[in-house]
């Protein structure tokens, strides 16, 4: 037997003539089910970052950079 697959009109529709509460479990289903298809991540730390950069810096005091802002602070 063949059935057709109920077009958004209609989802939408049986969704309106749910109660709050059954939407809202319905919500957190889908959001369960969209979660659990994006491919899984690696987390990343703060570490990765090290270095980045470093070579706009390089030859450049950091003292003299702090002292050039503070002096355009003052006007």
């Amino acid at each position: 037997m063949i059935t057709e697959k109920p077009t958004v009109s209609q989802v939408l529709q049986n969704i309106r003539a749910m109660g709050v509460q059954e939407q809202l479990d319905l919500l957190e289903r889908i959001a369960v089910l969209v979660r659990d298809s994006l491919p899984a991540t690696t987390p990343h730390s703060i570490m990765e970052l090290e270095g980045l950069g470093a070579r706009i810096w390089r030859g450049i005091s950091a003292q003299a950079y702090v002292n050039q802002e503070r002096a355009a602070w003052d006007g």
